[in-house]
């Protein structure tokens, strides 16, 4: 007589195995989150610049020294033109003398930045030389 035996089959059960990876509804949810942040990065970038290029020259005409506020407003008119700085103009500086002596110059301005529809985003930029 022959026993019964259980021969090994070559083939594993079934397992479920845990799937890995992203489902089409979360790539699509994905790429319309950075498609946004890259839109929000584009608009928001130039605005940024301009600032920075302001910064950039109210320190270089505190540097170099004036007489009167109007010779400050009239070399930030001249760093204005050369950077392409529209936001603002000399007339916009506040230029004022602290205790020690030396020149501070400051600047606000709001930069409104238009994002699609009625949408628009709003940014309060301030700086100073001190």
């Amino acid at each position: 007589m022959t026993a019964n035996r259980i021969v090994p089959s070559a083939f594993p059960p079934a397992r479920r195995r845990a799937q890995r990876g992203l489902s089409l509804i979360g790539l699509l949810f994905g790429g319309a989150v950075i498609a946004l942040l890259a839109l929000l990065v584009m608009k928001v970038l130039p605005s940024a610049l301009e600032y920075n290029a302001i910064r950039s020259a109210i320190t270089k005409i505190a540097t170099e020294g004036g007489t009167s506020a109007r010779d400050y407003q009239v070399a930030f008119d001249r760093h204005a033109a050369i950077d392409d700085i529209t936001a603002i103009s000399g007339k916009d500086l506040v230029i004022e003398k602290n205790a020690g002596g030396q020149t501070v110059i400051s600047f606000e301005y709001e930069k409104r930045i238009a994002l699609f529809g009625p949408a628009s985003l709003v940014i309060e930029y301030r700086g100073s030389t001190q």
